[in-house]
């Protein structure tokens, strides 16, 4: 069953198209990346998705209906840009977005009370917003994101701002809202973390959608070509490097598609090893 249904969506600001005719479906109870490097288009269109942004052409369905105000309260949605208010204290926050989705004030401190232990923040619940550290206070935005208990999720660079500690038992939460049935959009410009947790994934660069599928169907089709450098230092050496596609870059990390399936990939790290301390270099 698809829970979300993307047709032929458009949305252009002025002469640009941020979305060019977009069109893919998330099936029920599954984890979808939606990939993409910064200005890709995502943004624009999870706007859409959740009815802040309407689409100049195309059509999104979302549990079968037509995108509108009436689904918002089944949608839990953390955007990149975070927004908590500063002064408030944190069970004040929670209450306020959980009513928000129409819960009642005692349910909303109920649950909030059951998810700040899970976070580990017990004991908390008095104390400002502006008082919590920048990763405790991530927390408490993805906590008012799932607070209401949605069937559907869009999380936008979720882990951004986490530690490795943090950022494992986020993962191991989205995991868990999988299991229960929840579908999930996990918007990333990091293709590790793609691989690590979605099922299924659409990539897009420059407002189009270069490839789409289930995760395992993309990697087959590609076969032996991509290769992932992460290192320490500077990345100079790319400009050394012949037949290759840069697919993601990042700091510390680089996404290659080779264009020569044959190239010598030892060539590829004695280039890369005179610019840069290698510690990982996978061939998939």
């Amino acid at each position: 069953m698809e829970i979300l249904k993307v047709e032929n969506v458009v949305k252009r600001f002025g002469d640009y198209a941020a979305n060019d005719d977009i069109s893919f479906s998330v099936p029920n109870g599954r984890i979808f990346g939606l990939l993409g490097p910064n200005g890709a288009g995502k943004t624009t269109l999870i706007r859409m998705i959740t009815n802040i942004l309407i689409p100049d052409e195309g059509s999104i369905t979302l549990f079968g209906e037509k995108v509108g105000a009436a689904s918002k309260n089944n949608i839990g949605y953390l955007p990149e840009e975070r927004g908590l208010y500063k002064k408030l204290k944190v069970t004040e926050q929670i209450v306020y977005f959980a009513q928000l989705k129409g819960m009642s004030k005692p349910d909303a401190i109920s649950e909030g009370k059951k998810w700040l232990q899970k976070f580990g923040a017990s004991g908390w619940e008095n104390k400002k917003i502006q008082e919590l550290s920048k990763g405790m206070q991530q927390k408490i935005q993805f906590l008012t994101t799932i607070i209401h208990n949605p069937d559907f999720l869009i999380l936008d660079e979720p882990f951004s701002g986490f530690d490795p500690i943090n950022t494992e038992l986020l993962k191991s939460i989205v995991l868990e809202m999988k299991q229960q049935g929840k579908t999930i959009i996990l918007s990333t410009h990091v293709m590790a973390q793609v691989e690590e947790i979605c099922d299924d994934i659409c990539m897009l660069n420059k407002g189009k959608v270069v490839l789409s599928g289930t995760l395992r169907d993309v990697k087959n089709s590609y076969g032996r070509n991509q290769l992932i450098i992460e290192y320490t230092g500077n990345d100079d050496f790319i400009n050394n490097l012949s037949d290759i596609e840069i697919l993601h870059r990042t700091e510390g990390r680089l996404e290659l598609k080779l264009l020569d399936t044959q190239r010598d990939t030892n060539e590829i790290f004695h280039i890369a090893s005179q610019h840069a301390t290698i510690t990982k270099f996978d061939l998939s």
